[in-house]
């Protein structure tokens, strides 16, 4: 939580006289996950943005105010939370990088020091995949003074770390790394051109928006953007976006990202692009990134095989079809033809 206030501490320093000194619900607009962590890092870091001052400050023994957080469920974000499913392509796509050569390599290498790990723990399930959960624990035990057990010596951390950041790579990358971005971060990336584009053209939106998420958010972004570096995010990490309007009335975009406290935001820049890049340029090199539909691009393609099952059924539905329609012929000619004659007994003549 100090990590965040101290955040946003640093971010009212550098958008001082860009935002008001004290809240205004019009100039700042914030989204979280719906997890408490993320709650309570987006609530932190606007303690330290707007300490409340003057009317704001309805008590004086408390430096706080409350300022709002929005959110969604779990289950409806298709924004904030990645990996983005269910998405079929996607799944795909990871069975086929599990194929790769660079995949199989890090599997056979990583075998016995995952078994170990395993043992250590008791855990049933530790994989490339998995092994993150380990190393994030560990992590946040060391962060906050524990005593972190015997086999987890540095060595073993270290190389924790390295798997996770692996991990990471494996989500959004190693193999068709910007099909993977159309159908991941190129979804928060599509939000943030829409919300880069109406602020050049409107005043409508705040100054400040916010999303406050999860480390595989920052780098399902960064991955789309191909500016990951390819290390775990520390705790309090932010991924600045900003618009100037330039003297001639065109608009730039300026990429930072902050990932120490004691440092200035590292500047970013889009491959392709200068650091001060042009609106325009922006969004025609991330385009590529972007999906157009993505419930439509996460579906699975046709393939041979199911193609030849779909004209094998056309094929069987037109012959039932046919011979449904001879049998109805048949009993309609039946039913109108006129009866013929028959022979009549001798009692009905005399009737």
């Amino acid at each position: 939580m100090l990590q965040h206030w101290e955040l946003g501490q640093a971010l009212r320093q550098r958008y001082h006289g860009f935002l008001n000194t004290s809240y205004h619900r019009q100039e700042v607009y914030v989204r979280s996950t719906d997890f408490d962590r993320t709650l309570m890092s987006a609530e932190a870091n606007l303690a330290g943005l707007f300490p409340p001052n003057g009317m704001q400050r309805f008590n004086p023994n408390i430096s706080w105010q409350p300022i709002p957080v929005h959110t969604v469920p779990i289950t409806e974000d298709r924004l904030l939370k990645f990996p983005l499913g269910p998405c079929p392509r996607y799944e795909q796509l990871q069975n086929e990088t599990r194929q790769t050569p660079e995949y199989q390599n890090e599997s056979v290498q990583n075998a016995q020091f995952l078994d170990m790990v395993a043992n250590e723990t008791g855990l049933t399930d530790v994989t490339l995949e998995t092994v993150w959960n380990v190393y994030d624990t560990l992590f946040c035990e060391q962060t906050h003074g524990l005593v972190l057990p015997p086999w987890a010596s540095p060595q073993t951390m270290q190389r924790l770390s390295r798997l996770k950041d692996f991990s990471f790579r494996f989500l959004f990358g190693i193999y068709e790394q910007a099909e993977k971005a159309r159908l991941q971060g190129g979804v928060l990336l599509a939000q943030i051109r829409k919300n880069l584009t109406l602020m050049a053209t409107s005043s409508q939106l705040p100054k400040l928006l916010v999303y406050s998420a999860h480390d595989t958010t920052l780098v399902a972004l960064q991955m789309a953007l191909d500016v990951y570096n390819g290390e775990q995010a520390p705790y309090a990490s932010c991924h600045i976006f900003e618009l100037y309007q330039e003297d001639n009335g065109n608009f730039s975009v300026e990429m930072y990202f902050r990932n120490e406290s004691n440092k200035a935001p590292w500047p970013l820049i889009l491959p392709g692009c200068l650091h001060r890049c042009p609106l325009q340029d922006f969004l025609h090199l991330t385009e590529p990134v972007v999906p157009k539909d993505w419930q439509q691009e996460c579906q699975l393609a046709s393939g041979p095989a199911d193609t030849e099952v779909i004209v094998a059924l056309a094929v069987c539905g037109s012959i039932l079809f046919l011979l449904i329609v001879l049998l109805l012929t048949v009993l309609f000619r039946m039913q109108a033809q006129p009866p013929g004659y028959r022979h009549v007994a001798d009692g009905e003549d005399h009737a």
